[in-house]
């Protein structure tokens, strides 16, 4: 991003989708009662959030 690629944005908004796909299927286990599951959809959740943040200041 700081060599102002013209990609910059493109590859946060994949970050951000996978990180999201990720944190849905984390939940599905979480709901079975895998706790680390939970963990892990809550820390992919903030992962997609910076991702998009990211993306809209590409």
């Amino acid at each position: 991003m700081s060599l102002g690629s013209n990609f910059s944005g493109n590859i946060c908004r994949v970050c951000a989708d996978i990180c999201q796909t990720c944190a849905d299927e984390c939940e599905k286990h979480a709901e079975m009662g895998m706790n680390h599951c939970r963990d892990c959809a809550q820390a992919c959740r903030k992962c997609a959030q910076a991702c998009e943040e990211m993306s809209a200041a590409a």
